[in-house]
């Protein structure tokens, strides 16, 4: 984020988020959203239902009706998807302060740190030759170090190869690649509502590793504003059960293909399955350039954004769009002639209202992609074609 954008964080840190660069694109909103990742086991509500001691209705055994479980689709995804799926320990140093003594003596303190478990999540290995594993940014986000644990029981130290928290991705590496199993990325572009999806991952941590759960893909295009600054764009939407711990692990439809890496839940009392996924299919450009270069660059007009202009705009009827409240004049949109007080209401001929609209359509394209912005100047209309710059994490 540049120094200017820094300032306006205290003042608008959702807007100074939507304004550098685009992350991934989408427009349904939904708040009130928790990354699926736990710092201790009580993060999870345990949930039964138990049928209640009634008169039963009579029942006609029928034969021939038992159902072969081992044929089921989800039994197969678990058995070939399963053994690619790793947990992720995030340990980070803790301060202990000692004090030895007694009355005046005791004044003398003494400080050490150690390394203790901060937080789990989940995570699935892309390629086995070369040991990279996919996680969430969250699930690894300020460890001093980092662990991951194969279903074969082994237990490693992990390299953070790159990150990137506009995207929540992760890219990790062990350097012990023996009897790796690597998981199939299939196309998250061709994702329909309606179609079955089996999660797996770690819930509440390592005790419960590589638990399967299934469901349906429920939306897709979900933009999702969570805790804190960060946006997520384009997601997919799942009631396949995913919960603290599930964060990183793997989304999968019924051929075994990834389409999904696990990272948030709605967290609202009353609500369940809502779960939600980044799509592979826009995440694999970001996962190959944390392998390649160990960071990641997003398309940016490098302007500061305020939705408080909205407000007003239906106040006095007026068009809405995404307000520019400063501009970088060396960046890409103030070379092209943006300036602060302009609405913008247009990328090229898809209409935003908000700054999160404007994100998600200048995402759609890649750095050095030229766009034409219309917008709105002292009543008039006008427009300009900018080249997108770039920002990298």
């Amino acid at each position: 984020m540049n120094e200017m954008n820094e300032k306006k964080n205290r003042l608008l840190p959702l807007a100074a988020l939507c304004i550098i660069s685009a992350l991934l694109g989408g427009v349904s909103s939904v708040s009130l959203l928790q990354y699926v990742y736990p710092e201790t086991l009580s993060a999870i509500e345990a949930q039964a239902t138990l049928n209640s001691p009634g008169t039963a209705s009579p029942v006609t055994l029928l034969a021939n009706t038992q159902t072969d479980e081992s044929n089921s689709p989800v039994v197969q995804v678990a058995k070939d998807v399963g053994p690619a799926v790793v947990g992720v320990s995030n340990y980070q140093n803790v301060s202990n302060t000692y004090r030895y003594g007694f009355g005046l003596g005791s004044r003398n303190n003494t400080q050490s740190s150690e390394l203790v478990e901060a937080g789990t999540g989940s995570g699935f290995i892309i390629d086995a030759q070369n040991g990279y594993i996919v996680t969430n940014y969250h699930v690894i986000e300020n460890a001093q170090k980092i662990t991951v644990s194969l279903s074969d029981g082994r237990n490693l130290e992990a390299k953070l190869i790159g990150s990137d928290s506009r995207t929540d991705l992760a890219v990790l590496q062990i350097s012990d690649t023996s009897n790796l199993t690597e998981v199939k990325l299939g196309d998250s572009s061709q994702i329909e509502v309606g179609e079955f999806v089996v999660a797996i991952g770690n819930p509440g941590g390592n005790k419960f590793a590589r638990s399967v759960t299934a469901g349906v893909i429920s939306a897709t295009n979900r933009t999702l504003q969570m805790s804190g600054e960060s946006t997520l764009y384009n997601m997919l939407q799942t009631d396949a059960a995913i919960n603290p711990g599930n964060s990183g692990g793997p989304l999968v439809n019924y051929s075994g293909e990834i389409i999904g890496i696990n990272s948030a839940k709605y967290a609202e009392s009353g609500f369940e399955g809502m779960g939600f996924a980044i799509p592979i299919t826009e995440a694999t450009s970001i996962i190959t350039q944390l392998i390649e270069n160990g960071a990641a660059k997003h398309p940016a007009l490098l302007v500061s954004v305020s939705d408080q202009y909205l407000l007003y705009a239906k106040e006095q009827n007026l068009p809405l769009g995404a307000y520019i409240y400063e501009v970088n004049p060396e960046g890409p949109a103030g070379k092209a002639g943006i300036q602060e007080g302009d609405v913008i209401t247009h990328v090229n001929d898809v209409k935003v209202e908000n700054s999160t609209e404007l994100i998600g359509e200048i995402y759609k394209h890649n750095v050095g992609d030229k766009v034409t912005l219309t917008f709105i100047r002292d009543g008039q209309t006008k427009a300009v074609q900018v080249t997108l710059g770039e920002i990298t994490t």
